[in-house]
């Protein structure tokens, strides 16, 4: 046996490409994503459709978050239909039951219960309010890549959150959170002012990680950052890091430092605000934020207004990438973007992801080789 021609042509497209990721490059599936907030997963069993793969979750009885895939290998019955019985969950068709690691344990219409119905389960780890699923190889699911998100378990930092559904890919998602040149011009009334547009930034890459360093001194800062603080009026440094961190991941650090404060105000002000991708297709994806201060806590105006600012500033990129998606795959006239150089940053992380595809790719094309052969 050889491997099959579509595989051939997938790996043999990433090889031959540009080097750099688009909407149609094959989603990198060795990451930890976030697969829910750990609220949403309960003892009733919900479905999510992760890198193109629908999946079913649940708690068992002491609490540990399960994902399976949601569908019966019988006659692919979504599980999520089904019922849970204690920690086994019960397909609603013809009553196969699975235990949470994917495991056929019973078929009531078989004496015997076949030693090749089971499903394929997920590693899934939660860390704060959110749990992180593994889609890709199980022996490659280390636990300790799982991304640091510490400042959302509260303490030192107060947090506001959203989620969208997007209609977009994950490539034009992150390319849009690293290209801070057009926050003037998308987000005139939160994020962005025309002296921040023109600030020199610095980008460097560690690892597969992408960073951009940011300083602007004297300055007003925008809405998002001194309304809620009080210092509108004032000229303040700011300084900035953004941080491509993983397929699944952006976060920015910003500090605020007010170098003549009011009595009893800090002299500096820190938000973390962190970006969690999840695709569900190449042309959609799953899109939590976190707006995160490390000041004013018990303040509910604060809050509402961050909320509100953050909601206002990620629609507008919600509908502005939805727009681009949908020129470039329904435009039939073929176009090659111009790249010009705040565009690194973007160019950094789109190599990026195409490497890890084709490594996976190559992977997988030798394993397969290997079986088959």
């Amino acid at each position: 046996m050889t491997v099959s021609n579509a595989q051939n042509t997938q790996a043999e497209r990433l090889i031959t490409s540009t080097g750099f990721a688009d909407h149609e490059t094959p989603l990198v599936r060795n990451c930890w994503y976030v697969a829910a907030r750990s609220s949403e997963v309960t003892r009733e069993v919900i479905s999510r459709r992760l890198l193109g793969v629908d999946v079913a979750m649940y708690r068992t009885l002491d609490g540990r978050p399960v994902a399976v895939r949601n569908r019966c290998p019988h006659r692919s019955f979504p599980l999520a239909k089904g019922k849970l019985e204690g920690d086994i969950l019960v397909c609603g068709y013809h009553g196969m039951q699975f235990d949470p690691s994917g495991r056929c344990v019973n078929m009531p219409s078989m004496p015997l219960t076949p030693s090749n119905a089971n499903v394929r389960g997920y590693p899934m780890v939660e860390k704060g309010p959110l749990i992180w699923i593994w889609m890709g190889d199980k022996d490659l699911a280390d636990e300790s890549r799982v991304p640091d998100t510490h400042w959302l378990d509260g303490g030192e930092f107060k947090s506001v959150t959203g989620y969208y559904h997007m209609k977009s890919d994950y490539v034009a998602m992150h390319e849009n959170l690293l290209d801070q040149t057009h926050f003037p011009f998308l987000h005139p009334g939160t994020v962005g002012t025309p002296e921040y547009a023109r600030s020199k930034l610095k980008v460097r890459e560690e690892g597969d990680q992408v960073v951009i360093d940011r300083e602007l001194k004297n300055s007003a800062p925008p809405g998002i950052y001194g309304i809620p603080a009080g210092i509108m009026e004032k000229k303040v440094d700011r300084l900035s890091e953004a941080r491509f961190i993983s397929p699944a991941m952006h976060v920015a650090f910003a500090k605020i430092i007010d170098h003549e404060p009011a009595e009893g105000a800090p002299e500096r002000y820190r938000f973390n605000i962190t970006h969690l991708i999840t695709p569900e297709t190449n042309h959609s994806i799953h899109y939590w934020w976190f707006n995160s201060r490390d000041f004013k806590h018990d303040d509910a105006e604060a809050d509402e207004f961050l909320k509100s600012a953050s909601e206002q500033a990620y629609l507008e990129d919600v509908e502005a990438l939805e727009w681009i998606l949908e020129v470039v795959t329904s435009d039939t006239e073929p176009q090659t973007d111009l790249n010009f150089a705040p565009d690194k940053p973007g160019l950094f992380m789109r190599r990026t992801l195409h490497n890890l595809a084709v490594e996976e790719s190559n992977a997988s094309y030798h394993d397969e080789s290997v079986h088959c052969g």
